[in-house]
């Protein structure tokens, strides 16, 4: 499959979402203050960030409000108190995981709430609830994308009968997710065409979220798009669960298209991630190096670090016994 367009044009169908609040909340628990939500969302719109997720849409009959930040359930006074009624270009998201979400409940019809787009989260084995989940969104008027996770752990007919069943669903978008950070470049490509070979003729886009092991979420984010993916989603400074993910600077400092903008990113550095980053951490470290290699979930590697260890041998031998 050859490629959709060469990065080194402009290519006016790549869209950007920032998920600094949903996979940087994984790191402090989302408590972000209402400071730096209000700046994040501002930097967003001078930089030209197409869609911004506030966090999850979780239930609170299963997730104690008391021990996470308002960000893990994103109720939608709270994002309008952010946002008021948001007459901008930048279109607000949240992420609903199959089996953690009162979505009958919690997500309002459209008409009621300042949420643009639902983001479906699943387990391959999940899909047929994802589908629920989906129709349910898209019948109160949101937008849709179902993120199929950890897809590097499940065979190939797998995601070929997952997407065949969701390209008949009424999904906007479908994304290859990197779970574990263990793709490679050449991983992504072949991924992203099956992805868009399924997708083809059915008006469904595709989308690429990448975590950075092994320092290559930026590689597979623009080895995706270059090969016909629509959507990349960032954060800032690569703030998320474990090794973090691509770096919304180093994208927009990347893409041909004129209407992003990096200043405003730096300043918004500048200002919060700084402080940030003295207050949790996040980003490349040889337990996840290892985790990435080994395709294995990030868990062990986040309590290796947690424990302040550093026998990275006996670590890697306690995964390696796990395969």
């Amino acid at each position: 499959m050859g490629n959709k367009g060469d990065l080194m044009t402009f290519r006016p169908d790549i869209m950007v979402l920032d998920a600094t609040m949903r996979d940087g909340g994984l790191v402090n628990s989302f408590n972000f203050s209402d400071d730096f939500v209000r700046d994040l969302y501002i930097t967003n719109i001078k930089a030209g960030i197409d869609y911004m997720e506030f966090g999850y849409k979780a239930s609170k009959e299963m997730f104690d409000v008391n021990e996470y930040g308002k960000w893990k359930f994103c109720d939608d006074e709270d994002i309008r108190a952010i946002v008021g009624e948001n007459h901008t270009d930048l279109k607000i998201a949240v992420m609903a995981d199959v089996g953690r979400c009162d979505y009958k409940k919690d997500i309002l019809p459209k008409a009621e709430s300042p949420i643009d787009m639902i983001r479906v989260a699943c387990y391959i084995h999940q899909i047929p609830t994802a589908l629920e989940m989906i129709q349910d969104a898209h019948d109160k008027g949101y937008e849709t994308t179902c993120n199929i996770m950890a897809v590097s752990t499940v065979s190939e007919s797998q995601i070929s009968q997952a997407l065949d069943i969701l390209m008949q669903s009424p999904v906007d978008g479908i994304y290859i997710v990197d779970s574990y950070g263990s793709f490679v470049p050449e991983t992504t490509r072949n991924l992203a065409d099956m992805y868009l070979e399924k997708a083809e003729g059915s008006n469904k886009y595709i989308g690429i979220h990448a975590h950075n092991n092994q320092q290559l979420a930026f590689a597979n984010s623009i080895e995706a798009l270059s090969r016909g993916a629509s959507i990349a989603d960032v954060t800032v400074n690569g703030m998320g669960r474990g090794a973090g993910n691509c770096m919304m600077e180093q994208m927009l400092g990347f893409l041909r298209n004129p209407k992003f903008n990096i200043y405003p990113v730096i300043q918004f550095i500048e200002k919060h991630m700084v402080k940030m980053r003295e207050e949790c951490v996040w980003g490349y470290d040889i337990p996840y190096l290892l985790s990435g290699i080994l395709n294995q979930h990030p868990k062990d590697a986040i309590r290796f670090l947690k424990e302040h260890r550093t026998d990275y041998t006996s670590f890697y031998k306690e995964q390696f016994e796990k395969l």
